[in-house]
């Protein structure tokens, strides 16, 4: 599928990245990508494959050194400010490092994205408590972001991703510091997103997550992508990169 073919059913297109870093790291090279709107995509591959970048070119935290970078049909390297503002409200980030306020409460960290976009008190409300309930940690709403512990952190930096229930949700290593228990309960928010017609794209090295369903894996290795497919047909291309 191509972007010419279904423009309105494309949320992501890539057309031949590149993005270096000094002095002479080739972090993405000649990457082209489509992710249709409403599916859950896996970006797998070793430490500096190149699965961050590409994260962070979505949002624009970065910028690309060549190549098209699309969203919903928009091109947003040409994207003034206000528009830029406007698209990444529409974008849940899970960042790595989590990103958090520290001292600030749980409940504080999660409400924030929603009072920036305007939302009522009452869905704020709302919104909060059912995501503090569905993570576990009803019991951490008043405490300070910077006395949990990692995989707590973990949660909470989820909760404020989705909060706002974005169209675009981009995960960076989502459940690095989650138990299996934990790691379903994310899944399980992510699919329901899904389900209501969000777009995900998940970095991770974890094959939990990929290993069940239908959903397309992506594969990628010093900065190229080397595969991409249904997960049953990509696991061996995964697993040859430990050996």
């Amino acid at each position: 599928m191509t972007r010419q073919d279904q423009p309105d059913k494309v949320m992501v297109e890539l057309i031949k990245i590149g993005k270096s870093y000094p002095p002479d790291i080739e972090a993405l090279k000649d990457v082209s990508l489509t992710v249709a709107k409403g599916e859950l995509l896996f970006l797998t591959g070793l430490s500096g494959a190149g699965k961050t970048t590409l994260l962070r070119l979505l949002c624009r935290i970065e910028h690309p050194d060549r190549g098209l970078v699309e969203i919903d049909g928009m091109d947003i390297g040409k994207l003034p400010g206000k528009k830029m503002q406007h698209l990444r409200r529409r974008i849940g980030i899970v960042y790595q490092d989590f990103k958090l306020l520290p001292g600030q409460s749980v409940a504080r960290n999660i409400a924030l994205p929603m009072e920036i976009t305007g939302r009522q008190k009452s869905f704020i409300r709302k919104q909060t408590r059912t995501l503090l309930e569905r993570l576990g940690l009803k019991g951490k709403k008043n405490t300070r972001a910077g006395d949990l512990s990692r995989g707590e952190q973990q949660r909470v930096a989820i909760a404020r991703a989705l909060c706002n229930k974005p169209d675009l949700i981009l995960a960076d290593e989502p459940t690095g510091n989650l138990d299996t228990k934990n790691s379903e309960r994310v899944m399980d928010l992510f699919n329901e997103h899904r389900n209501r017609g969000a777009t995900i794209m998940i970095a991770t090295h974890d094959s939990r997550l990929y290993g069940l369903g239908e959903h397309r894996v992506v594969v990628l290795a010093n900065g190229y992508i080397i595969g991409a497919g249904i997960k049953r047909e990509l696991l061996q291309t995964e697993e040859a990169l430990h050996e």
